[in-house]
């Protein structure tokens, strides 16, 4: 008979914990036990997933006595309280916040990219930012085939990855928006900032906070992580983020440049059997990939694949995920998948 494990999941009644639960179940981990954790406020809080009702328990360093694998999706500061007690009560953890990606000793692992680091964790892994796990998804075939010599990414990042405060906040701007009636924003570009802004039929240039070089730290995420991911730590990396009126699914402008030539046609074939990836990508039918297409759908899509002519050896990619998904609870649970 299979081994069953006992999993908890720290944040459960966000955005992402829940989907969380959700994947566990719809892709049959094999559980013995599943417990839902969260912050004193979300105690006694029940959560319906599949045929059953969850309760939520307070989120205590005694709560993973026994407990196998911990996801923990609860924010930065609550797995740097949390995550060394789980690991030290014998759990391993896999964590969505940013608290230990950029840690040597802590393994940040994209299935279809290095799953082969996973044997060196102590404990923790680290699972990406949603916005690199696409793109390193995207680039690693292209890497494999013909060597990546720099990278350029636009980000077009969707408001659930602020959480769902933020993605109401979207909807109540817009129907005063068109109402005639005052906006009101408080989430964008993140909560407590100095400044706020509207994010309904507006772009907004920044996500998480400022640096001093003027780079924000979403995009610095994308530099480090996608460097480490792929083992390539000198591959020069440059991002633009910006968050987007859209409710879920993220979307990336790639452009690369390769080290040896590939055309564009060799590139689709190339993606299109590749793990994890789907192309979307016909323009004479018009079609590609588009957030609302992809929202609830675990692999990352890629179209409008086209030659760069300014570059020597150089190609345009547009990479779409939903970002709740595949950005966060699929790659965490084929993480936990990895260590079965």
């Amino acid at each position: 008979m299979a081994k069953k494990y006992r999993v908890a999941v720290v944040g459960a009644t966000g955005m992402v914990g829940q989907t969380m639960v959700d994947v566990l179940l719809e892709r049959n981990f094999p559980m013995e036990e599943l417990k839902l954790l969260a912050s004193a406020r979300s105690e006694g809080f029940k959560v319906k997933a599949g045929e059953r009702e969850y309760l939520v328990e307070e989120a205590l360093p005694q709560s993973f006595a026994g407990i196998d694998i911990a996801f923990f999706t609860a924010g930065e500061t609550i797995s740097k309280e949390l995550a060394h007690e789980a690991v030290r009560h014998g759990a391993v953890v896999i964590d969505n916040s940013n608290a230990f990606r950029m840690n040597a000793e802590v393994p940040l692992i994209v299935p279809e990219v290095n799953p082969e680091d996973i044997q060196h964790h102590r404990g923790i892994i680290a699972n990406p930012n949603c916005s690199t796990i696409q793109t390193v998804v995207a680039l690693q075939p292209l890497q494999q085939a013909a060597g990546l010599k720099r990278v350029v990414a636009a980000t077009y990042q969707a408001v659930s990855g602020a959480g769902r405060e933020a993605v109401e906040e979207l909807k109540e701007q817009c129907r005063a928006y068109l109402a005639g009636e005052e906006v009101v924003a408080e989430y964008i570009p993140h909560k407590g900032a100095t400044c706020t802004h509207q994010l309904a039929f507006n772009l907004v240039p920044q996500l998480d906070l400022f640096l001093d070089d003027g780079y924000c730290k979403e995009e610095v995420k994308m530099v480090q992580e996608t460097r480490k991911i792929m083992g390539l730590p000198d591959l020069p990396v440059t991002a633009t983020t910006v968050r987007v009126p859209v409710i879920n699914g993220h979307s990336i402008a790639l452009n690369i440049e390769l080290q040896s030539p590939l055309t564009a046609e060799e590139a689709r074939q190339i993606l299109g059997k590749a793990p994890g990836l789907a192309v979307m990508d016909n323009p004479a039918e018009l079609v590609y990939p588009m957030p609302l297409q992809v929202s609830g759908r675990d692999e990352v899509y890629i179209g409008r694949i086209r030659t760069d002519y300014s570059v020597p050896y150089g190609l345009n990619l547009w990479v779409v995920a939903d970002n709740i998904r595949k950005g966060a609870a699929v790659n965490s649970v084929q993480i936990a998948e990895l260590l079965l």
